[in-house]
């Protein structure tokens, strides 16, 4: 008979929701969404309610047992017969407790080679743990006190897929070339608010996300990228990049990465040098004055921009800046300096945003060739009722309707000679 042991107060926690690259934790139950690209495999398991909370884990379990849930207990300490010596043990929850170093000991999880989950999260750990089960493919360790992952740590665990080790204290001290390098199964790395100041060395070939926004970083060098040619998400939002802090080529052994994230990082201009397949650039809230005729040229491939809350102004967004972005479909250029709409916009555009500027006139010529348009987003600007053109909307065939509330002044602005067949999608406010 297989055992499921359930002592818990909360349900396993488990992925439930596909968005792409995000992971939290929440006192209940860790919790993160994925891309497509990376499986996204729920965990379950049986649970008891019960009003008393464990303080000591169970000093003997069932030798066929399957699921252990100690969730959301006060368990301070762990003995090697607990969840040794179970050979069929595959899932083992112990988040949202006070354990500490001292209260698991190194032979914990002895004579148990099939455990494939394990969730420590939200504990008191100071450093990860020696002697984790080698079978592992999930381990949650965020919420912790983290501050150095013990040389040769993860050196057995080959099938790792997922490491979560966000909201914890891990220095560049506390990693070193060869704490991630044996993971050779590794796909989703989350090393996200801690007080990284470099990206860490020794990534596998294998890793698809890199989850390093709210650390310290203030320099990406491309050898530390070398090892990790297959990446396809880096997430860097919140860090100290500035100026100067993505040097041309940075990410050049990147050839395949698909979605950039550099929000807030005090960027000045566009990264040069991109790699060439970029499909997503999300750069809002720096400080990126200027577009240059070829500073989006390297990234052709691109299908989102995203430069929102920028310092943008009409006069330095050069009239050919978009030229080469024959495949881009969402641009969003809100809360910038923007007098006039930019000229030169790709044609397969489908998203527009261009809310909180200081636009003062829409003129035919920008918007002639976007006949795919379908989302146009002007509100919180300067127009007035003069201030659109005759046959401004007239190639805007495409634009459908927004449930969202429209200035009453608007429609005297759009003739009915000059209105596309279909409602347009718009929104314009003063």
């Amino acid at each position: 008979t297989a055992w499921t042991f359930g002592f818990s107060r909360t349900t396993s926690p488990g992925p439930h929701s596909t968005s792409p690259c995000r992971t939290t934790s929440s006192r209940s139950s860790p919790t993160m969404s994925c891309p497509a690209s990376v499986a996204c495999e729920p965990s379950t398991s049986t649970t008891t309610s019960s009003p008393r909370k464990l303080s000591v884990a169970p000093q003997f379990l069932p030798r066929s047992l399957r699921v252990a849930d100690l969730a959301a207990n006060q368990v301070m300490e762990i003995f090697p017969l607990t969840f040794g010596e179970k050979p069929a043990l595959r899932s083992v929850y112990l988040h949202n407790n006070q354990l500490s170093n001292s209260g698991l000991p190194p032979d914990a999880f002895h004579g148990s080679e099939a455990i494939t989950t394990l969730s420590l999260s939200s504990n008191r750990l100071s450093y990860l743990p020696p002697s984790l089960p080698p079978s592992l493919e999930r381990l949650h360790l965020q919420n912790n006190l983290i501050s150095k992952v013990p040389r040769g740590a993860l050196s057995r665990q080959t099938q790792l897929r997922e490491l979560y080790l966000q909201h914890n204290q891990l220095t560049d001290s506390g990693l070193d070339a060869t704490t991630f390098s044996k993971l050779h199964s590794l796909e989703y790395l989350d090393l996200s608010h801690n007080q990284l100041t470099t990206v860490p060395a020794g990534l596998p070939r294998t890793l698809a996300i890199l989850h390093l926004g709210r650390n310290r970083i203030r320099q990406v060098e491309a050898a530390r990228l070398h090892g990790a040619r297959g990446l396809r998400y880096l997430l860097l939002q919140h860090n100290q990049l500035g100026s100067s802090g993505l040097p041309a080529g940075a990410l050049r052994p990147l050839r395949g990465l698909h979605t950039l994230h550099l929000y807030g990082n005090g960027l000045d201009r566009v990264p040069p040098a991109l790699p060439r397949r970029l499909r997503a650039l999300v750069l809002p809230h720096n400080r990126v004055a200027v577009l240059g005729p070829r500073d989006l040229a390297a990234t052709p491939r691109l299908a989102e921009l995203n430069l929102a809350y920028n310092r943008l102004a009409s006069a330095h967004v050069h009239r050919r800046a978009f030229r080469r972005l024959r495949a881009l479909r969402s641009l969003d250029l809100s809360g910038n300096q923007l007098t006039r709409l930019p000229m030169g916009l790709p044609s397969g555009l489908r998203t527009l945003r261009l809310q909180r500027n200081q636009l003062r006139m829409l003129e035919p010529e920008p918007l002639a060739c976007l006949d795919q348009l379908r989302d146009l987003n002007l509100a919180h600007n300067r127009l007035r009722v003069g201030d659109i053109g005759p046959g401004t909307w007239h190639e805007l065939q495409a634009l459908q309707v927004r449930h969202a509330p429209v200035d009453h002044t608007v429609p005297r602005a759009l003739p009915s000679p000059f209105l596309p067949q279909r409602v347009p999608n718009i929104l314009v406010r003063g």
